[in-house]
């Protein structure tokens, strides 16, 4: 990796890191590799104490729990599956939070399967989730939630999974630690003269060609799955690193330029975020807002209910909305925080009445700053 390229990771504001079952538990004995674990969160630690957010999506559920179960080795029925995942979750989630907090941070499960990340409303429950651990200063440990899970409704891998959750929490950085050190032009294992490629600039038809099998029967994914995920983050505004995850503090080493591959971004998060909200979402409805809301949506701040003046259409939660002003100009294109009935009896009401008008303590705007894309935004990217 050119260290012009991608700098030091202190540099990033937030990354997810994603670890597979290969590298966090032993394949035949099915036990913790904890020096390794405990190697990898102080790498952790070294990123948070720098400023840096830090989200970690981990494999291993399965793996730790068919270990305690006593399972077969071999592919797993489903329900075996399941019950070694419920078993191994709790194991899971007892390691991070025992190894982080030895420094001080608290660990936040969170259980995701396909259909949370793909529906709106639980998207935008998960999204706000994960932003308020982070505003706490706890570090997400994420999962696919392999209890429920069936083959119609999951990832199947953690590197589509962890691109998801990086899009999803607007990281600038997704590293995904693999039995593999970077991109070659083939399969190192299988061609002496394969080179490596320290930078892609655009993952290309010949890049994607490049992608080898899958890996282990711990790990599901293989570089196949990493290329995927690569389009995900990076068409999102998330650069991602492929590097070696075999090395103990393999951020670390990272850091100091250790061999790697990066994934340029092709926008950066929010630019990209707010281009998809502006230029590829339908609006369900529209909210017309009064002068003193557009002053205040143009210098950076969120759409209060105080601001609305009109609310039209039929729209959900989590919906795009047109915004416009009292003459029916478009200012610009937002994801709603209310339903529409509930947004129309906030129209013009101050927050702190929110929970008096509907009955419960809803969100403090009915747009917030980071789901609101102006038109000038949109013309900037």
């Amino acid at each position: 990796m050119s260290p012009s390229k991608a700098g030091r990771l202190s540099s990033y504001r937030r990354i997810v890191v994603k670890i597979g079952s290969a590298l966090l538990v032993e394949g035949r004995s099915g036990k913790l590799r904890r020096d390794w674990l405990e190697a990898l969160i102080d790498d952790v630690v070294g990123l948070t104490k720098a400023g840096t957010d830090v989200l970690i999506v981990s494999s291993g559920s399965i793996a730790l729990g068919r270990g305690v179960l006593g399972l077969p080795a071999g592919k797993l029925k489903l329900e075996e599956s399941q019950a070694a995942a419920s078993v191994g979750q709790i194991v899971l989630a007892r390691i991070y939070a025992e190894i982080l907090g030895s420094h001080g941070l608290t660990a936040g499960q969170i259980l995701l399967t396909l259909r949370d990340t793909e529906e709106r409303r639980r998207y935008l429950n998960a999204r706000e989730t994960i932003g308020m651990l982070l505003k706490m200063k706890a570090v997400p440990v994420i999962n696919e939630n392999d209890t429920v899970a069936t083959n119609e409704i999951r990832y199947g891998d953690n590197d589509r999974l962890a691109a998801r959750v990086a899009t999803m929490a607007s990281a600038d950085l997704l590293i995904l630690l693999s039995d593999i050190d970077g991109l070659y032009t083939a399969p190192p294992k299988d061609n002496p003269d394969a080179a490596h490629i320290p930078v892609v600039e655009r993952i290309t038809p010949e890049i994607e060609a490049m992608a080898g099998a899958a890996g282990s029967e711990l790990s599901r994914g293989g570089m196949k799955t990493k290329i995927e995920a690569g389009k995900m983050a990076t068409g999102a505004g998330t650069a991602m690193i492929i590097a070696s995850g075999k090395v103990m503090n393999p951020l670390k080493r990272i850091d100091e330029g250790g061999i790697c591959t990066l994934f340029e971004a092709e926008l950066n998060p929010a630019t990209a975020r707010k281009a998809w909200i502006g230029g590829h979402l339908e609006p369900k409805g529209a909210i017309t807002v009064d002068a003193g809301a557009i002053r205040a949506l143009k210098s950076g701040k969120s759409l209060l209910p105080a601001g609305v003046k009109h609310v039209s259409g039929r729209f959900s939660r989590g919906d795009a909305v047109s915004v416009r002003d009292e003459a029916g100009r478009e200012l610009g294109r937002g994801l709603v925080a209310y339903d529409h009935h509930d947004a129309e009896r906030l129209a013009g009401h101050n927050s702190r009445e929110i929970e008096m008008i509907l009955g419960y303590a809803g969100r403090a705007e009915m747009i917030h700053r980071d789901d609101l894309s102006l038109k000038g935004d949109r013309e900037q990217s």
